[in-house]
Protein backbone atom coordinates (compact mmCIF):
# COMPACT_ATOMS: atom_id res chain seq x y z
CA UNK A 1 0.00 0.00 0.00
CA UNK A 2 0.85 3.22 -1.13
CA UNK A 3 0.98 6.23 1.93
CA UNK A 4 1.42 9.89 1.10
CA UNK A 5 2.48 11.84 4.11
CA UNK A 6 1.93 15.55 3.91
CA UNK A 7 5.15 17.97 5.20
CA UNK A 8 3.90 20.56 7.48
CA UNK A 9 6.58 22.72 8.88
CA UNK A 10 7.05 26.00 10.67
CA UNK A 11 6.94 27.40 6.99
CA UNK A 12 5.39 24.39 5.05
CA UNK A 13 7.44 23.10 2.16
CA UNK A 14 5.57 21.91 -0.82
CA UNK A 15 6.25 18.22 -0.66
CA UNK A 16 4.21 15.17 -1.68
CA UNK A 17 5.37 12.33 0.09
CA UNK A 18 5.19 9.09 -0.51
CA UNK A 19 6.11 6.01 2.02
CA UNK A 20 7.04 3.28 -0.66
CA UNK A 21 8.58 0.12 0.66
CA UNK A 22 12.32 0.82 0.03
CA UNK A 23 13.27 -0.64 3.76
CA UNK A 24 16.68 -1.61 2.30
CA UNK A 25 19.05 0.39 -0.30
CA UNK A 26 19.76 -2.64 -2.70
CA UNK A 27 22.99 -2.09 -4.04
CA UNK A 28 23.76 -2.13 -7.68
CA UNK A 29 25.69 -4.78 -9.31
CA UNK A 30 28.38 -2.34 -10.70
CA UNK A 31 31.44 -1.83 -8.74
CA UNK A 32 31.72 1.41 -6.65
CA UNK A 33 33.88 3.60 -8.44
CA UNK A 34 37.29 3.52 -6.97
CA UNK A 35 38.51 6.68 -8.25
CA UNK A 36 35.80 8.74 -6.82
CA UNK A 37 35.91 7.19 -3.58
CA UNK A 38 39.57 7.99 -3.32
CA UNK A 39 39.10 11.64 -3.75
CA UNK A 40 35.95 11.62 -1.34
CA UNK A 41 38.77 10.26 1.30
CA UNK A 42 41.56 12.88 0.14
CA UNK A 43 38.94 15.63 0.69
CA UNK A 44 37.76 14.25 3.97
CA UNK A 45 41.60 13.69 5.07
CA UNK A 46 42.17 17.72 3.86
CA UNK A 47 39.17 18.66 5.78
CA UNK A 48 40.02 16.66 9.16
CA UNK A 49 43.74 18.19 8.98
CA UNK A 50 43.11 21.54 7.65
CA UNK A 51 40.09 23.08 8.30
CA UNK A 52 40.18 26.18 10.82
CA UNK A 53 37.65 24.74 12.91
CA UNK A 54 37.86 21.09 14.89
CA UNK A 55 34.85 18.39 13.06
CA UNK A 56 34.31 14.98 13.93
CA UNK A 57 34.09 12.37 11.79
CA UNK A 58 30.41 12.04 12.02
CA UNK A 59 29.93 15.69 11.21
CA UNK A 60 32.46 16.15 8.25
CA UNK A 61 30.49 12.81 6.91
CA UNK A 62 27.24 14.34 7.65
CA UNK A 63 28.16 17.48 5.81
CA UNK A 64 29.03 15.62 2.58
CA UNK A 65 25.78 13.63 2.31
CA UNK A 66 23.98 16.22 3.20
CA UNK A 67 25.33 18.31 0.50
CA UNK A 68 25.16 15.23 -2.02
CA UNK A 69 21.69 14.60 -1.46
CA UNK A 70 20.81 18.64 -1.80
CA UNK A 71 22.39 18.88 -4.76
CA UNK A 72 20.27 16.86 -7.08
CA UNK A 73 17.02 19.06 -6.76
CA UNK A 74 15.29 21.40 -4.39
CA UNK A 75 13.12 18.46 -2.45
CA UNK A 76 15.51 15.61 -1.95
CA UNK A 77 18.06 15.93 1.90
CA UNK A 78 19.50 14.00 3.91
CA UNK A 79 18.02 13.04 7.11
CA UNK A 80 20.37 12.83 10.29
CA UNK A 81 18.74 10.25 13.01
CA UNK A 82 17.99 13.93 14.70
CA UNK A 83 16.67 15.38 11.68
CA UNK A 84 14.36 12.64 10.89
CA UNK A 85 12.64 13.02 14.82
CA UNK A 86 11.80 16.49 13.87
CA UNK A 87 10.40 15.56 10.42
CA UNK A 88 8.07 12.83 11.71
CA UNK A 89 7.16 15.47 14.65
CA UNK A 90 6.23 17.99 11.85
CA UNK A 91 4.38 15.08 9.78
CA UNK A 92 1.99 15.04 12.19
CA UNK A 93 0.93 18.09 12.93
CA UNK A 94 2.30 18.89 15.75
CA UNK A 95 3.90 22.13 15.22
CA UNK A 96 3.81 25.47 15.86
CA UNK A 97 4.53 27.90 12.95
CA UNK A 98 3.61 30.96 10.68
CA UNK A 99 1.60 29.08 7.87
CA UNK A 100 3.95 29.81 4.75
CA UNK A 101 4.71 27.92 2.26
CA UNK A 102 7.87 27.97 0.49
CA UNK A 103 10.02 26.70 -2.36
CA UNK A 104 13.31 27.08 -3.24
CA UNK A 105 14.07 28.69 -6.47
CA UNK A 106 17.92 28.85 -7.22
CA UNK A 107 19.03 30.15 -3.48
CA UNK A 108 16.49 32.31 -3.29
CA UNK A 109 13.54 31.29 -0.70
CA UNK A 110 10.63 32.36 -2.68
CA UNK A 111 7.30 32.06 -0.79
CA UNK A 112 4.25 30.49 -2.90
CA UNK A 113 1.54 31.15 -0.90
CA UNK A 114 0.36 31.77 2.64
CA UNK A 115 -1.87 29.46 4.56
CA UNK A 116 -5.65 30.99 5.00
CA UNK A 117 -5.90 32.70 7.75
CA UNK A 118 -2.47 31.77 9.49
CA UNK A 119 0.34 34.62 10.86
CA UNK A 120 1.78 35.15 7.32
CA UNK A 121 -1.51 35.47 5.75
CA UNK A 122 -2.89 38.07 8.20
CA UNK A 123 0.26 40.43 7.77
CA UNK A 124 0.23 39.90 3.79
CA UNK A 125 2.99 37.76 2.95
CA UNK A 126 1.98 37.21 -0.60
CA UNK A 127 3.14 34.71 -3.27
CA UNK A 128 6.25 35.72 -4.57
CA UNK A 129 7.47 37.01 -1.76
CA UNK A 130 11.47 36.05 -1.25
CA UNK A 131 12.60 35.54 2.30
CA UNK A 132 16.36 36.89 2.48
CA UNK A 133 16.77 36.93 6.65
CA UNK A 134 15.15 34.63 9.73
CA UNK A 135 15.01 36.39 12.60
CA UNK A 136 19.58 37.49 12.25
CA UNK A 137 20.42 34.66 10.10
CA UNK A 138 20.76 34.93 6.13
CA UNK A 139 19.31 32.32 4.04
CA UNK A 140 22.20 31.88 2.06
CA UNK A 141 23.29 28.34 1.80
CA UNK A 142 20.90 26.93 4.34
CA UNK A 143 19.41 23.63 3.83
CA UNK A 144 15.83 23.44 4.02
CA UNK A 145 16.27 21.44 7.21
CA UNK A 146 18.18 24.59 8.85
CA UNK A 147 15.11 26.38 7.86
CA UNK A 148 12.94 24.34 9.53
CA UNK A 149 14.97 24.86 12.79
CA UNK A 150 14.97 28.46 12.61
CA UNK A 151 11.48 28.96 11.92
CA UNK A 152 9.98 26.12 14.39
CA UNK A 153 9.48 27.31 17.90
CA UNK A 154 7.07 27.63 20.98
CA UNK A 155 3.63 29.03 20.48
CA UNK A 156 3.58 32.45 21.20
CA UNK A 157 7.01 33.52 20.25
CA UNK A 158 7.83 35.35 17.56
CA UNK A 159 10.23 35.53 14.40
CA UNK A 160 11.28 38.22 12.20
CA UNK A 161 11.57 37.58 8.92
CA UNK A 162 13.38 39.85 5.79
CA UNK A 163 11.09 39.93 2.85
CA UNK A 164 11.91 41.21 -0.86
CA UNK A 165 9.42 42.00 -3.06
CA UNK A 166 9.21 44.18 -6.00
CA UNK A 167 13.00 45.22 -5.46
CA UNK A 168 12.18 46.43 -2.02
CA UNK A 169 12.76 45.02 1.78
CA UNK A 170 10.08 44.56 4.38
CA UNK A 171 10.30 43.26 7.79
CA UNK A 172 7.71 41.14 9.07
CA UNK A 173 7.24 40.57 13.11
CA UNK A 174 5.13 37.21 13.30
CA UNK A 175 4.22 35.43 16.06
CA UNK A 176 4.18 31.71 15.46
CA UNK A 177 0.73 29.70 16.72
CA UNK A 178 -0.78 26.11 16.04
CA UNK A 179 -1.70 26.02 12.09
CA UNK A 180 -5.57 25.35 11.87
CA UNK A 181 -6.00 22.05 10.55
CA UNK A 182 -9.76 23.13 8.60
CA UNK A 183 -9.10 22.81 4.95
CA UNK A 184 -12.33 22.92 3.21
CA UNK A 185 -14.93 25.86 3.85
CA UNK A 186 -18.37 26.46 1.75
CA UNK A 187 -21.13 29.04 0.64
CA UNK A 188 -23.52 29.90 -1.65
CA UNK A 189 -23.03 32.41 -4.25
CA UNK A 190 -26.63 33.10 -5.44
CA UNK A 191 -28.41 31.72 -8.15
CA UNK A 192 -27.76 28.30 -7.17
CA UNK A 193 -23.68 28.32 -7.20
CA UNK A 194 -21.50 26.04 -4.90
CA UNK A 195 -18.39 28.02 -3.26
CA UNK A 196 -16.13 25.59 -2.97
CA UNK A 197 -12.51 26.41 -1.46
CA UNK A 198 -9.43 23.90 -0.17
CA UNK A 199 -6.72 25.84 1.45
CA UNK A 200 -4.59 22.63 1.22
CA UNK A 201 -5.05 19.02 0.63
CA UNK A 202 -4.91 17.26 4.70
CA UNK A 203 -5.44 13.69 5.26
CA UNK A 204 -9.16 14.52 5.64
CA UNK A 205 -9.67 16.88 2.90
CA UNK A 206 -11.64 14.86 0.45
CA UNK A 207 -13.69 13.10 3.45
CA UNK A 208 -14.37 17.14 4.48
CA UNK A 209 -15.34 18.00 0.96
CA UNK A 210 -17.63 15.57 0.46
CA UNK A 211 -19.25 16.36 3.19
CA UNK A 212 -19.51 19.88 2.34
CA UNK A 213 -21.23 18.95 -0.88
CA UNK A 214 -23.63 16.52 0.98
CA UNK A 215 -24.64 20.08 3.07
CA UNK A 216 -24.82 22.05 0.33
CA UNK A 217 -27.33 19.48 -1.37
CA UNK A 218 -29.11 19.21 1.53
CA UNK A 219 -30.14 23.22 1.33
CA UNK A 220 -31.02 22.87 -2.22
CA UNK A 221 -29.48 21.51 -5.53
CA UNK A 222 -26.42 22.83 -6.91
CA UNK A 223 -26.74 24.61 -10.27
CA UNK A 224 -22.80 25.18 -10.51
CA UNK A 225 -19.30 24.67 -8.66
CA UNK A 226 -16.39 27.20 -8.16
CA UNK A 227 -13.83 25.42 -6.85
CA UNK A 228 -11.24 27.61 -5.23
CA UNK A 229 -7.55 26.36 -5.58
CA UNK A 230 -5.23 29.83 -5.42
CA UNK A 231 -2.67 29.84 -3.02
CA UNK A 232 -2.81 25.90 -2.47
CA UNK A 233 0.58 24.24 -1.72
CA UNK A 234 -0.79 20.97 -1.99
CA UNK A 235 -0.94 18.34 0.36
CA UNK A 236 -1.75 14.90 0.59
CA UNK A 237 -2.48 13.40 -3.46
CA UNK A 238 -4.99 10.35 -2.04
CA UNK A 239 -6.98 13.44 -0.89
CA UNK A 240 -6.40 15.60 -4.18
CA UNK A 241 -7.61 12.52 -6.33
CA UNK A 242 -10.73 11.80 -3.61
CA UNK A 243 -11.62 15.43 -4.69
CA UNK A 244 -11.73 14.41 -8.12
CA UNK A 245 -13.66 11.49 -8.31
CA UNK A 246 -16.82 13.92 -6.89
CA UNK A 247 -17.13 14.62 -9.87
CA UNK A 248 -15.88 12.33 -12.58
CA UNK A 249 -16.84 8.28 -12.30
CA UNK A 250 -14.73 6.53 -14.14
CA UNK A 251 -11.21 7.11 -16.20
CA UNK A 252 -7.59 8.45 -15.01
CA UNK A 253 -6.78 11.33 -12.00
CA UNK A 254 -3.05 10.78 -11.60
CA UNK A 255 0.18 8.60 -12.66
CA UNK A 256 3.59 8.82 -11.07
CA UNK A 257 6.55 7.51 -13.27
CA UNK A 258 9.74 6.78 -11.98
CA UNK A 259 13.06 4.75 -11.95
CA UNK A 260 12.33 2.16 -10.04
CA UNK A 261 9.06 0.15 -10.50
CA UNK A 262 7.79 0.86 -6.89
CA UNK A 263 7.94 4.81 -8.01
CA UNK A 264 5.26 3.97 -10.62
CA UNK A 265 1.80 3.86 -9.57
CA UNK A 266 -1.89 5.20 -10.97
CA UNK A 267 -4.99 6.62 -9.03
CA UNK A 268 -8.39 6.17 -10.66
CA UNK A 269 -11.84 7.25 -10.11
CA UNK A 270 -14.64 5.12 -8.81
CA UNK A 271 -18.16 5.77 -9.86
CA UNK A 272 -19.45 5.10 -5.89
CA UNK A 273 -18.05 8.64 -5.22
CA UNK A 274 -18.89 10.91 -7.30
CA UNK A 275 -21.60 13.34 -6.44
CA UNK A 276 -21.45 16.14 -9.11
CA UNK A 277 -21.06 14.12 -11.95
CA UNK A 278 -22.20 16.35 -14.44
CA UNK A 279 -22.57 19.96 -12.73
CA UNK A 280 -21.09 22.70 -14.26
CA UNK A 281 -18.04 23.39 -12.52
CA UNK A 282 -14.88 26.45 -12.63
CA UNK A 283 -11.46 25.99 -10.83
CA UNK A 284 -9.63 28.73 -10.36
CA UNK A 285 -6.10 28.66 -9.71
CA UNK A 286 -2.63 30.82 -9.80
CA UNK A 287 0.77 31.32 -9.47
CA UNK A 288 0.32 29.74 -5.79
CA UNK A 289 -1.44 26.62 -6.68
CA UNK A 290 1.16 23.70 -6.60
CA UNK A 291 1.05 19.80 -6.37
CA UNK A 292 -1.59 18.40 -5.38
CA UNK A 293 -4.04 21.81 -6.26
CA UNK A 294 -2.15 21.12 -10.12
CA UNK A 295 -2.94 17.50 -10.11
CA UNK A 296 -7.06 18.47 -9.03
CA UNK A 297 -6.88 21.00 -11.87
CA UNK A 298 -5.06 18.72 -14.64
CA UNK A 299 -7.40 16.10 -14.08
CA UNK A 300 -10.82 17.98 -14.47
CA UNK A 301 -9.04 19.83 -17.15
CA UNK A 302 -8.19 16.31 -19.42
CA UNK A 303 -11.52 15.05 -18.54
CA UNK A 304 -13.46 17.92 -20.20
CA UNK A 305 -15.04 17.98 -16.58
CA UNK A 306 -14.50 21.53 -15.78
CA UNK A 307 -13.30 25.27 -17.06
CA UNK A 308 -9.90 26.20 -15.71
CA UNK A 309 -9.70 29.74 -14.96
CA UNK A 310 -7.02 31.99 -13.28
CA UNK A 311 -2.66 32.60 -13.90
CA UNK A 312 -0.48 29.77 -14.81
CA UNK A 313 0.45 27.28 -11.87
CA UNK A 314 3.33 26.80 -9.57
CA UNK A 315 4.86 23.61 -11.54
CA UNK A 316 5.57 21.66 -8.50
CA UNK A 317 5.15 17.96 -10.15
CA UNK A 318 7.50 15.61 -8.55
CA UNK A 319 7.50 12.73 -5.58
CA UNK A 320 9.63 12.35 -2.68
CA UNK A 321 10.21 9.14 -0.78
CA UNK A 322 11.41 8.72 2.70
CA UNK A 323 14.11 6.14 2.07
CA UNK A 324 15.91 5.21 5.37
CA UNK A 325 19.21 3.83 5.87
CA UNK A 326 20.79 1.07 8.07
CA UNK A 327 22.68 3.54 10.48
CA UNK A 328 18.93 5.29 11.35
CA UNK A 329 19.36 7.95 9.31
CA UNK A 330 17.24 8.02 6.03
CA UNK A 331 17.35 9.87 2.73
CA UNK A 332 14.31 12.06 1.11
CA UNK A 333 14.88 11.57 -2.50
CA UNK A 334 12.78 12.56 -5.46
CA UNK A 335 11.68 9.24 -7.24
CA UNK A 336 8.95 10.15 -10.03
CA UNK A 337 7.06 12.73 -12.04
CA UNK A 338 3.21 13.25 -11.52
CA UNK A 339 1.51 12.98 -14.89
CA UNK A 340 -1.99 14.16 -16.17
CA UNK A 341 -4.52 11.53 -17.37
CA UNK A 342 -3.39 12.66 -21.11
CA UNK A 343 0.01 12.17 -20.38
CA UNK A 344 1.46 16.00 -19.11
CA UNK A 345 3.63 16.35 -16.64
CA UNK A 346 3.01 19.14 -14.51
CA UNK A 347 6.94 19.52 -13.02
CA UNK A 348 8.71 22.77 -13.70
CA UNK A 349 5.72 23.29 -16.20
CA UNK A 350 2.73 24.10 -14.38
CA UNK A 351 -1.12 23.90 -15.60
CA UNK A 352 -2.11 26.57 -18.21
CA UNK A 353 -5.55 27.83 -17.40
CA UNK A 354 -8.62 27.78 -20.32
CA UNK A 355 -8.96 30.88 -19.80
CA UNK A 356 -6.19 33.10 -18.35
CA UNK A 357 -7.71 36.27 -16.44
CA UNK A 358 -5.78 38.10 -13.70
CA UNK A 359 -6.63 39.15 -10.51
CA UNK A 360 -7.18 42.63 -10.90
CA UNK A 361 -9.11 45.58 -9.26
CA UNK A 362 -12.30 46.74 -10.90
CA UNK A 363 -12.31 50.60 -10.99
CA UNK A 364 -15.25 52.00 -12.29
CA UNK A 365 -15.41 55.00 -13.86
CA UNK A 366 -17.59 58.17 -11.90
CA UNK A 367 -19.33 60.45 -12.96
CA UNK A 368 -21.03 59.36 -16.06
CA UNK A 369 -24.66 60.68 -15.93
CA UNK A 370 -27.62 58.78 -17.53
CA UNK A 371 -31.72 58.32 -18.01
CA UNK A 372 -33.73 55.71 -18.36
CA UNK A 373 -37.24 55.10 -20.13
CA UNK A 374 -38.53 54.56 -16.79
CA UNK A 375 -37.31 57.72 -15.17
CA UNK A 376 -39.22 60.11 -17.83
CA UNK A 377 -42.28 61.74 -16.59
CA UNK A 378 -45.39 60.71 -18.39
CA UNK A 379 -43.86 57.25 -19.72
CA UNK A 380 -46.00 53.94 -20.36
CA UNK A 381 -45.68 51.28 -18.04
CA UNK A 382 -44.12 47.65 -18.59
CA UNK A 383 -46.15 45.53 -21.13
CA UNK A 384 -46.17 42.65 -18.84
CA UNK A 385 -46.40 44.73 -15.63
CA UNK A 386 -43.13 43.85 -14.97
CA UNK A 387 -41.03 46.07 -12.30
CA UNK A 388 -39.62 49.68 -13.96
CA UNK A 389 -35.79 49.83 -13.64
CA UNK A 390 -34.10 53.19 -13.37
CA UNK A 391 -30.71 54.37 -13.59
CA UNK A 392 -29.92 53.84 -10.11
CA UNK A 393 -31.30 49.80 -10.17
CA UNK A 394 -28.78 49.52 -13.11
CA UNK A 395 -25.74 51.06 -10.65
CA UNK A 396 -27.48 48.76 -7.77
CA UNK A 397 -26.40 45.59 -10.05
CA UNK A 398 -22.50 46.11 -10.30
CA UNK A 399 -21.54 43.45 -8.30
CA UNK A 400 -19.43 44.10 -4.49
CA UNK A 401 -18.12 40.40 -5.63
CA UNK A 402 -16.35 42.23 -9.56
CA UNK A 403 -14.68 44.84 -7.02
CA UNK A 404 -13.43 42.47 -4.41
CA UNK A 405 -12.26 39.08 -6.07
CA UNK A 406 -12.09 40.00 -10.27
CA UNK A 407 -11.41 36.05 -10.99
CA UNK A 408 -13.92 34.85 -8.63
CA UNK A 409 -16.73 37.40 -9.89
CA UNK A 410 -15.26 36.20 -13.84
CA UNK A 411 -16.04 32.20 -12.83
CA UNK A 412 -19.28 32.74 -11.33
CA UNK A 413 -20.38 35.02 -14.29
CA UNK A 414 -19.94 32.10 -16.50
CA UNK A 415 -21.38 29.87 -14.48
CA UNK A 416 -24.52 31.68 -14.86
CA UNK A 417 -24.20 31.90 -18.28
CA UNK A 418 -23.45 28.58 -19.36
CA UNK A 419 -27.15 27.17 -19.45
CA UNK A 420 -27.80 29.15 -21.61
CA UNK A 421 -25.29 29.03 -24.28
CA UNK A 422 -26.19 24.93 -23.95
CA UNK A 423 -29.45 26.10 -24.58
CA UNK A 424 -28.40 27.85 -27.68
CA UNK A 425 -26.42 24.57 -28.72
Amino acid sequence: MIRILRQRISITFMTCLISLPFSKVVWAENALPSAEIQSFVEAFETIREGYVEVLSDEEIVHKALKGMVSGLDPHSEYFTKDDLTQFEEITSGNYAGIGVEVEMKGNHLTVVAAVDGSAAWEAGIQSGDVIVRIDSTLITDLSMQDIITLMRGEVGTKVTLDVERDGELKQYELTRRLVEDASVSSKWLGGNIAYLRISQFQGDSSEEFAEAIESLQDEKDIAGVVLDLRNNPGGVLQSAVGVVDNFIDNGMVVYTKGRHELANSQFLATEKNTALPTTPVVVLINEGSASASEIVAGALQDHNRAVILGTESFGKGSVQTIIPLSNGDAVKLTTALYYTPNGRSIQAQGITPDLVIPQATLSLEKGQFFVKEAELKGHLGNGTGGKERTSADVDSDISELAKTDFQLFQAVSILKTLPKLVQVQ
